[in-house]
């Protein structure tokens, strides 16, 4: 089989092939194919139009990388103008955000109890703060709760969703690992799972859902 592919190699290196090229076309090592044909000499029109195509090759790459780079600091800039916008967030402005956002990602059964969950570590931290500032949830009266998948490593799972919260990790639930066949030994988009806060008080939860019952009406168009 190797001479059958080094007879090919040695041929497509005499049409002017470049190392790589020939990689490619036989799905062999680089290290055989330049084994294989060192002894081969290239014209200089041959020499000539590698050395030019892979200048072509590495001109087309760096333009790549420049327009990636350059959309992306665009990107940033809007964002960064964006963030001046909003310098101070009132307590008022606290609550509205926390009602909007447990209105879209929060608990709606009363289950004598709020909670909500999400896998972004932002959300989370937010609505700490909310539960803390509006409601003045002491840190005890906290539960948190991890979602996973069963090949992910639980126990940094917790670390990283108590670092986040700041909910000790002996008030946790039970984490609850989802077996997932299907994305094992794939990139993972959730390498923590997702995070739930449960704070176990039904006036709370009732207040919530008197703020997004309010949000409803006020967003309504006017009949």
């Amino acid at each position: 089989m190797k001479k059958v592919e080094k007879g090919r190699a040695r041929f497509l290196r005499k049409t002017g092939m470049s190392l790589n090229e020939i990689v490619r076309e036989l799905g062999v090592s680089k290290a055989s194919v330049s084994l294989w044909v060192r002894d081969i000499e290239l014209s200089n029109q041959q020499k000539k139009k590698l050395s030019t195509h892979g200048r072509s090759v590495e001109s087309i790459e760096k333009r790549r990388t420049n327009r990636i780079n350059g959309t992306l600091q665009r990107h940033r800039a809007v964002i960064d103008a964006a963030k001046e916008k909003i310098s101070t967030l009132s307590k008022q402005e606290l609550l509205l955000t926390g009602a909007a956002l447990y209105w879209g990602e929060g608990g709606k059964t009363n289950r004598g109890m709020a909670r909500i969950a999400n896998s972004d570590p932002g959300v989370i931290r937010f609505m700490m703060t909310f539960f803390k500032k509006i409601f003045d949830v002491p840190p005890e009266r906290f539960r948190g709760h991890v979602h996973t998948f069963s090949h992910l490593n639980a126990n940094k799972a917790e670390k990283y969703w108590s670092q986040v919260s700041g909910i000790p990790r002996q008030q946790f639930y039970k984490t609850y690992s989802k077996p997932s066949i299907a994305s094992k030994g794939k990139k993972d988009s959730l390498p923590y799972g997702t995070f739930q806060i449960y704070v176990c008080d039904t006036t709370i939860f009732l207040t919530i859902k008197g703020w997004i019952e309010r949000l409803a009406e006020l967003g309504s168009p006017q009949r």
